[in-house]
């Protein structure tokens, strides 16, 4: 997709080239530090469509993951007296708060409060927690980190144009900004990874059919892409057997788009597929999984 829309491959060559010319240049280092950065943008921005489309859905109130007061660990320990003078107002914490604010302010602000924060969103306990422990937020300087919000803002901008004016998926869109940042590393021989079409995984959890209670495995999970598409099914199937009206399925409007542009290529993916699983005694096997909807597409 991003082959189509030459601002959008701007953008992302010139965040490259403000972490190279901003001293991070290590090219796993970068990526880390840009993986933190759109990692709190779209944090901040699932929280405010979560909580007007849960208050607009259920009439209940959402409570956010910026509501209240959050104490780094360090201090939870003290008495509530005492813990006071370090207590942080989450909402200061969001992408959308700290992004106006001045150079220095804002990278001490994000190193000192808004990176732990994130560190420790699900409590000391959790496996989020866990893996995180050992993450570092190493943007060096004020300018660098300014120059980047503004551009990583002015991505998802495009991003939302994208999908509205030409009918992309967002995740799809996301898929692709991500996969041109990791061909930064690729080229260099470091690193690689690619993902599979967001199209693709939906139509394989369909044929697959997973159900509440069924043990999922996807050994070669990359992103994690046929993982997160077996759980919005599993929810979607859920919704709708309890009789939603609220819903209008994503795969619906993707299918009516689909068979408009590309009918005769799913009936074919579908055989290819078939013709796949026969060959290798009837069944599937996930290992080979991608390898044949790659040749299918």
């Amino acid at each position: 997709m991003l082959q189509y829309n030459p601002e959008l491959k701007l953008k992302i060559d010139q965040l490259w080239n403000k972490f190279w010319s901003g001293g991070i240049s290590n090219p796993l280092t970068a990526i880390e530090q840009i993986t933190y950065l759109l990692f709190m943008k779209r944090l901040d921005t699932l929280d405010l469509y979560k909580k007007q489309s849960d208050t607009k859905s259920t009439g209940k109130r959402y409570v956010s993951k910026f509501d209240g007061f959050w104490i780094p660990p360090e201090h939870r320990d003290k008495l509530k007296k005492d813990q006071k003078p370090f207590r942080v107002e989450r909402h200061t914490l969001r992408w959308s708060e700290f992004k106006d604010m001045k150079a220095e302010e804002m990278l001490l602000h994000v190193q000192n409060k808004v990176f732990p924060f994130l560190k420790d969103m699900n409590g000391t306990d959790s496996n989020f927690t866990h893996h995180m422990k050992n993450a570092v937020f190493i943007i060096p300087k004020p300018a660098l980190l300014v120059e980047a919000v503004k551009t990583i803002d002015e991505i998802f901008d495009i991003m939302a144009k994208d999908s509205n004016e030409k009918g992309h998926a967002f995740q799809d869109i996301q898929g692709d900004v991500y996969e041109m940042l990791l061909s930064e590393i690729a080229s260099s021989g470091k690193n690689g990874q690619f993902r599979t079409p967001r199209h693709i995984i939906k139509l394989m959890t369909e044929l697959v059919q997973p159900q509440l209670g069924h043990r999922i495995a996807d050994p070669a999970c990359g992103t994690g892409g046929f993982l997160l598409g077996a759980y919005q099914y599993i929810l979607t199937q859920l919704a709708f057997n309890k009789g939603s009206t609220l819903l209008t399925s994503d795969a619906e409007k993707k299918r009516n788009c689909l068979c408009d542009r590309a009918s005769g290529g799913v009936v074919q993916f579908r055989r290819c597929l078939q013709e796949s699983a026969a060959v290798a005694g009837g069944t599937l096997r996930p290992e080979s999984r991608d390898h044949h909807a790659q040749r299918c597409v």
